[in-house]
């Protein structure tokens, strides 16, 4: 998956809020959006993330 070390440095592109990891992506709950992660390579593209609603 992805390391704990490179998690903390990755922020979401959007909101510049930082991002937890859930399952296979990467959520940002300040911007409510999902980014994926494709054979373990984090996709950061606003335009490739999915909208989420706020609850968890």
């Amino acid at each position: 998956m992805i390391d704990n070390d490179l998690l903390k440095m990755l922020v979401c592109p959007e909101s510049k809020a930082p991002l937890e990891l859930v399952g296979e992506e990467l959520v940002c709950e300040k911007s409510k959006l999902a980014y994926p992660i494709i054979d373990g390579i984090p996709i950061l593209l606003v335009e490739e993330a999915r909208k989420i609603d706020s609850k968890k």
